[in-house]
């Protein structure tokens, strides 16, 4: 009884809802996808600058403490002098405290870089995790077009620099003044419609996910989701319905797109201003040769921070897949904005900002999804065996001769028999093993044995020439002076795979 009763008090292990756990396959591919990244963004002259995960709560912005814990959204606790704290949403508020903190000693513009997790206290489900990784560029100081347009061909570089071909992906841009302006056509420009207009926003920034319906609903009285949770609308009526989904209309070019938003919204000043900014950037990336193909007009993106302020943008991969959602293209990677109002809460003048933000994990499954990357086959590292625990010496020398040329190995540190160790080998997905038994010592040799060449090999059905020269590749001795060449040599044979 008491065996029973201490089984029972174990503890079980349990991941969080909402986050997940990395295999080493995983990260090293991220590593490789962030590298590629980086690259694209330092020939654009951006540098690099990490900020903490943690900043005070109020200078998030968007989320402010109430009487008894700050609003929804972000994870938070209080220090030990009261203060409320709270795990970064993004990368752009932390960014906006630092350059705030340091507005003097930066070069303006400044352009700076950051890849790193943020936290959102959110409902997590289908693709929708509560830890992710983002990357992140920014311009701070510069209310140009051309900063907003630059980001944009930095996003559709970057794309192509990760392997996804023209026509799979569309960089499209709109502007928060063009929705202003339709704000101010259906009756939601004044200040005590802010949370309705919010609630607009983020409806509309939902089209891709739940369709025309869906975005009707939340428009309306609100919508039940497959939970049976029910999410209240911005109670629109149908003129007013009408009006904002006449965004989602289709349109054969950025002429017509810029034509439509004329239209819809000759009245407004805002949504003048807005109209103009966006001709401004298409003329830029035009004049760059980025084509309405690579990088288009589309008034119907929102991007769902409220601190944007001008120009948004995101990036949408085009291709066809069946996601988990249902819906019939993969959809967004990355997006971002101008967001000119961010770092002015900080000081008593104007600071005009605009960046971008890759959502790095969905990337890396769009990315799998086309076969870009494989998380199964990442090659481990070479394994030196044991067969007498006595020469451990020996054996250890081995390993650091590989490592000392540069080439990733390790000593078996389990114990038991040949078997054991091929199998942990295996399952390492190591390229080859070394091997010196009492018989390679005495004759001054070691064995390498190609896991890869092996594997083939049991299924191979081709001629006998073929399998003997197979079974040469597969397990060969030479001297111990000459381990490096000879694990150099399989590593060379299966490079590329």
């Amino acid at each position: 009884m008491a065996d029973k009763s201490e089984k029972s008090n174990k503890l079980k292990p349990r991941l969080p809802r909402g986050l997940a756990d990395r295999s080493a396959s995983e990260i090293v591919v991220t590593r490789q996808m962030i590298e590629k990244i980086r690259a694209v963004y330092e020939l654009y002259g951006f540098e690099p600058v990490e900020t903490p995960a943690i900043e005070y709560t109020d200078a998030l912005g968007k989320f402010l403490p109430d009487q008894d814990r700050p609003n929804e959204g972000v994870f938070s606790f209080q220090d030990d002098d009261e203060q409320w704290l709270s795990l970064r949403y993004d990368l752009t508020a932390p960014l906006a405290r630092y350059v705030a903190e340091n507005f003097d000693t930066l070069p303006k513009p400044y352009r700076s870089y950051r890849v790193g997790t943020v936290f959102r206290n959110e409902k997590p489900g289908p693709g929708r995790f509560r830890e992710f990784m983002q990357f992140d560029a920014d311009t701070v100081g510069s209310s140009s077009p051309a900063a907003d347009a630059e980001l944009c061909m930095m996003a559709a570089d970057t794309m192509e620099a990760l392997g996804i071909p023209r026509g799979s992906y569309v960089v499209k841009v709109s502007n928060r003044k063009v929705l202003d302006g339709l704000m101010e056509a259906i009756g939601l420009s004044t200040d005590k419609n802010a949370n309705r207009r919010l609630t607009v926003l983020r409806a509309m920034d939902k089209f891709d996910r739940l369709g025309d319906h869906g975005v009707r609903q939340l428009l309306a009285e609100g919508r039940k989701d497959e939970s049976g949770d029910f999410t209240k609308g911005a109670g629109l009526d149908a003129r007013a319905i009408e009006t904002i989904m006449s965004v989602f209309e289709p349109a054969a070019d950025a002429d017509n797109k810029i034509a439509q938003i004329d239209l819809r919204l000759k009245n407004s000043r805002i949504g003048q201003e807005g109209r103009a900014e966006l001709e401004a950037i298409r003329s830029l990336v035009e004049a760059a040769g980025y084509s309405d193909h690579r990088i288009a007009v589309d008034p119907s993106v929102v991007r769902g921070l409220e601190y944007y302020t001008g120009p948004v943008f995101e990036v949408e991969l085009t291709f066809a897949t069946e996601t988990e959602d249902g819906s019939p293209r993969f959809g967004s990677v990355g997006g971002g904005g101008r967001y000119d109002g961010l770092i002015s809460r900080f000081r008593s003048e104007p600071v005009p900002a605009t960046g971008f933000s890759i959502g790095v994990s969905r990337l890396l499954a769009a990315l799998e999804y086309l076969g870009k990357v494989d998380l199964a086959t990442e090659t481990g590292p070479v394994v030196v065996t044991v067969f007498d625990q006595d020469r451990i010496a020996d054996y250890q020398t081995m390993v650091a001769k590989l490592r000392h040329a540069g080439i990733r190995a390790e000593l078996y540190l389990g114990s038991g028999k040949f078997g054991p160790q091929m199998k942990y080998a295996d399952r390492r997905n190591s390229p080859c093993v070394v091997i010196q038994g009492s018989d390679e010592k005495a004759r001054g040799e070691v064995t390498i044995k190609d896991l890869i060449v092996g594997a083939e090999l049991a299924k191979s059905e081709k001629g006998r020439e073929q399998h003997l020269q197979k079974q040469a590749q597969a397990q060969r001795s030479v001297p111990e002076a000459q381990l490096v060449e000879a694990v150099r040599e399989v590593l060379a044979r299966h490079a590329g795979r």
